[in-house]
């Protein structure tokens, strides 16, 4: 019999897919991995963790399968909360829910099941997973996307390759939500009407905000709105001699400077705030909302424009540097010189966009069909192959 460990985070996902793989006749062994000590940090009158805990036991109780407790929380301060505030400081807007998989639950929990014997680890993940023998004889392990389209997390596991997702099972995502719930009522688990967690991954709801703030120190600086009409903007038609060329150009970061603008409100820390974010500018009696445009960390300035379609917002192309590229198959990995047609997103649920992938010496244009709204560095890019995810890579800018 196969030993599956399944990541029961307290929650009903995880709570169908241990119930789906021992109905499947896995032998199933439950565990709740403790990602935080600190609850300084998550919003008033919420412990998460030891009421997630406790649903995760209650769980597996129900389930009659055995459960443990492990506790990661060293790991994960080094590996996430430690990276998080580094890129924070650099102006950048890292995501915490793709590195968790790839640093946390398919490395660490995962080496920790294979510890405990295990043949696979199981998380409740809306994905699927498939695999094909390729005419060498190896078999290739493939990323799907999860068949509610509405929950699809495909994206969230987009740094995973070919030997996490060997051992890596997904037990619900050929199901939509509404059955899983359906499943864990008719199953009368403690989980089954348990509103899904929105905080960081594996932390629970912390306020971010108050989360940077207790390592990156405020600092007063100004907010500086630039007109649409500005000149910065005004781009013209040029030959370039090369496709790389173009491409450079239209991934290029826009450099504005204090002069391009007028001032129109102060801000606690430029670090604080991240491309395309709308709300606590406290800037008010605009026409339009205001959006950050650029963070300049430096001189601790945001740049800021009026309405969503600010020609500040918008960008034809992204770029990734070469030891950034990760390709989940790595059979498919462009060479230099090469390009693929795929869809790519920028952000979690945001629709599929057409795009074509350009591998240069110094590392991949992403240039998409349609102007992207708030390209952001230290976000993931991930571009899938019909209902395939397969690669991805850290927005360098």
């Amino acid at each position: 019999m196969k030993r599956v460990v399944v990541g029961l985070s307290g929650g009903v996902d995880s709570s169908v897919a241990a119930y789906l793989l021992k109905e499947q006749g896995y032998e199933v062994i439950g565990l709740f991995m403790r990602n935080w000590n600190d609850a300084s940090v998550t919003l008033e009158d919420e412990c998460p963790w030891i009421e997630d805990s406790a649903d995760a036991l209650l769980t597996a109780e129900k389930l009659n399968i055995p459960f443990q407790v492990i506790d990661m929380s060293a790991s994960y301060k080094e590996r996430i909360v430690d990276y998080m505030f580094a890129e924070y400081e650099q102006g950048r807007t890292p995501n915490p829910d793709v590195l968790c998989n790839r640093e946390i639950k398919f490395d660490l929990f995962l080496k920790t099941a294979l510890e405990l014997g295990a043949d696979y680890v199981a998380t409740g993940h809306y994905a699927r997973k498939n695999s094909f023998i390729d005419k060498n004889g190896k078999e290739i392990f493939q990323l799907i996307k999860g068949v509610d389209n509405n929950k699809d997390q495909s994206y969230f596991l987009c740094q995973l390759s070919q030997e996490q997702l060997s051992k890596a099972l997904f037990p619900i995502g050929n199901l939509e939500k509404s059955e899983v719930r359906r499943i864990a009522k008719n199953l009368d688990l403690v989980t089954a009407d348990k509103k899904d967690s929105q905080g960081l991954c594996f932390i629970g709801k912390v306020s971010l905000p108050e989360f940077l703030q207790q390592q990156l120190r405020p600092k007063k600086g100004k907010i500086i709105e630039i007109p649409k009409s500005s000149s910065i903007y005004q781009k013209e038609e040029k030959h370039f001699p090369t496709i790389e060329k173009k491409l450079e150009n239209q991934a290029a970061a826009i450099s504005y400077k204090k002069t391009d603008g007028e001032i129109v409100g102060e801000h606690q820390g430029a670090h604080f705030f991240t491309r395309g974010q709308r709300k606590g500018l406290g800037v008010g009696g605009k026409a339009e909302p205001l959006f950050v445009l650029a963070t300049d960390v430096q001189e601790n300035i945001i740049y800021t424009g009026q309405g969503h379609d600010h020609p500040g917002l918008l960008k034809d192309a992204l770029f990734i540097q070469a030891d950034e590229i990760h390709w989940i198959r790595e059979d498919m990995a462009l060479k230099e010189g090469e390009s693929l047609e795929v869809q790519a997103r920028i952000r979690y649920r945001q629709p599929l966009q057409k795009a074509t992938l350009h591998q240069t010496k110094n590392g991949l244009f992403v240039a998409f069909d349609t102007p992207q709204s708030a390209i952001t560095e230290g976000q993931f890019c991930a571009w899938y192959i019909e209902d395939e995810l397969v690669g991805s890579g850290v927005i360098h800018h």
